[in-house]
C-alpha cells in the first residue's frame, strides 16, 4: 500500500487528505493524525502497519511503503536554488555529499540520501554519486514502489544517466520518485525504454517483498529526458 492509496482510502472514509497525488505532506499527515484518534490509535501521522491494518481491514496488513521513499517524499519540492541551504543541509545529513546540489548533478546524493538515513548498515557502490553505478546495488528486484531504478542519458551505452526510486508506471513510462528533476526532487515520468540493463534493484539489508505494480495515469506528471 503506497501513499496515494492511503490517500484513498482516508477520503473514502471522510478524512480528506487533500488531492489523491501520492505525495506525503502536512494535509495527509494531518488526516492520518485525525483517522488515528477516530480509531483509538496513537496519533502519529506517520505511515505504518497498524495504520494500513486500520485502513484495509485485512487480518494481515500489507506493507506500507519502505522507509527510504518515504523519507524522500518527506523532502519532495526542494529545489537546488530556492531552498539551496534545506536541499544542501539535507544531503549532508548522512554524513558525506557530492557538494553543491547547484553546481553538481545530484540524483545519486539524493537516493543515496534517503537509503543511508533509513537503513544504516546498507552497502553501497562505488562512487554514488554516477548514476551508472547504481546498477552494482543490492539485488536485481522487479518494479515496485521503492525500487531503485537507473537510466542512462543520450545512449544506452553512455555512462551518463539518472537514478531515483519507482513511484508508479503507466503504459509507456515510469514516475520515479528523484532528486536533480527540473533541479528539484519532485516526480517525474521517465520512458521505461531508458531504464539500464539490471537496472531495478532492492536493498541487501531490507525484505523484497515483490510487491504489485503500482498502475496508474500519470498525464498529470511532466516527462523529463535530460535530467543532467
Amino acid at each position: 500500500m503506497n501513499v496515494r492509496d492511503i490517500q484513498r482510502e482516508l477520503r473514502a472514509r471522510g478524512f480528506n487528505p487533500g488531492p489523491v497525488d501520492g505525495m506525503f505532506g502536512p494535509l495527509t499527515a494531518a488526516a492520518i493524525r485525525r483517522f488515528q484518534s477516530a480509531r483509538g490509535l496513537r496519533p502519529t501521522g506517520q505511515i505504518g502497519p497498524v495504520l494500513v491494518q486500520a485502513l484495509t481491514g485485512d487480518a494481515v496488513a500489507r506493507p506500507a511503503a519502505p522507509p527510504w521513499i518515504m523519507e524522500g517524499e518527506r523532502r519532495h519540492g526542494l529545489h537546488e536554488s530556492r531552498d539551496h541551504r534545506r536541499l544542501s543541509e539535507w544531503l549532508r545529513s548522512d554524513g558525506s555529499t557530492l557538494g553543491d546540489p547547484a553546481l553538481l548533478p545530484w540524483c545519486g546524493d539524493f537516493v543515496e540520501t534517503c537509503l543511508a538515513l533509513t537503513l544504516p548498515n546498507e552497502p553501497f557502490p562505488e562512487n554514488p554519486y554516477l548514476a551508472a553505478n547504481w546498477t552494482r546495488f543490492g539485488r536485481v528486484t522487479t518494479p515496485q514502489i521503492g525500487a531503485v531504478l537507473v537510466f542512462w542519458r543520450g545512449s544506452p551505452s553512455s555512462w551518463k544517466g539518472h537514478v531515483g526510486f519507482y513511484a508508479g508506471e503507466d503504459a509507456t513510462h515510469f514516475l520515479v520518485l528523484g532528486g536533480n528533476q527540473s533541479n528539484a526532487i519532485t516526480r517525474a515520468r521517465i520512458a521505461k525504454g531508458r531504464l539500464r540493463e539490471d537496472g531495478c534493484r532492492w536493498p541487501d539489508s531490507y525484505p523484497d517483498p515483490r510487491g504489485s505494480r503500482d498502475v496508474a495515469d500519470l498525464s498529470g506528471h511532466v516527462v523529463t529526458e535530460n535530467e543532467a
